[in-house]
């Protein structure tokens, strides 16, 4: 077994011939020992590191590592975890390999984590590499080898437990499907609003009448796909719909924090 700790950007500390470095996430503790040389090294990985064909042929396989790959777009500024960084997004047979930075520039250490395709959904990713990345996690040492300079891990995700989506995210993902590639001259959502507690206002337009609605939906751990495939429909019913007096940004306001 193999205890993992990702380094923060703090001190570095040796003590009994061993080197540590401190701080939260993934922290594994060596020996100190002689360094051996360049060529020794190359040798070493060529025999350790095994070759497997990087062809992703399943068809299903293929979209849920695309799906996957536009959804992580965004730590690409936005940190994935404190002091870790998105680094990339790897395919891999029947899996998804996920690169991560930890720490800073000079005590970071990079990470490709494995994810079967079959065990998650795409929008579970991001709260299972919260987990791992803040806390040690112990690893068995058949799960742990090293691939293109970075510790590769594969992890089994119905042994973790996903951190759940921080508001902001829970956002993006809404504003996301609603704003996808469509009818550039007359876009649906124009504008949206965090406010309250976990709510969202979504500033859409109808194309069969002029003036903006402001829709409030209530934010949710688990995407409301059900909602935001209904939203044009549910802004065009009165029973939601009501006066804006507060807010000038719209014509009208239609609430659907219950729906």
């Amino acid at each position: 077994m193999r205890a993992v700790r990702h380094p923060r950007p703090e001190r570095r500390q040796q003590f009994s011939g061993l080197e540590s470095v401190k701080g939260g996430g993934l922290v594994q503790r060596r020996r100190v020992r002689k360094q051996p040389s360049n060529a020794f090294c190359r040798n070493l990985m060529r025999q350790q590191v095994p070759r497997v064909d990087a062809s992703v042929t399943d068809p299903e396989d293929r979209e849920q590592q695309a799906d996957i790959t536009r959804l992580l777009l965004y730590h690409l500024n936005a940190p994935v975890a404190e002091y870790c960084r998105l680094r990339g997004v790897l395919p891999a047979p029947g899996a998804v390999r996920i690169a991560v930075r930890a720490g800073d520039d000079e005590n970071g250490m990079n990470f490709l984590y494995e994810i079967p395709h079959d065990t998650v959904t795409p929008y579970d990713i991001p709260g299972l590499l919260r987990t791992v990345l803040t806390g040690p996690q112990i690893y068995s040492s058949g799960d742990v080898s090293e691939v293109l300079g970075m510790t590769l891990v594969r992890l089994r995700p119905e042994e973790i437990s996903p951190d759940p989506e921080p508001v902001q995210g829970q956002a993006l993902t809404v504003v996301r499907a609603l704003s996808g590639p469509g009818d550039d001259e007359n876009p649906f959502l124009i504008g949206f609003l965090m406010h309250g507690e976990g709510l969202l206002r979504l500033y859409v337009q109808r194309p069969d009448r002029p003036g903006i609605i402001g829709a409030d939906i209530r934010l949710t751990e688990t995407p409301p796909t059900a909602l935001i495939a209904s939203l044009p429909s549910l802004v065009r019913e009165e029973q939601y719909q009501r006066p804006s007096q507060d807010d000038p940004h719209c014509d009208l306001l239609v609430d659907l924090t219950n729906w």
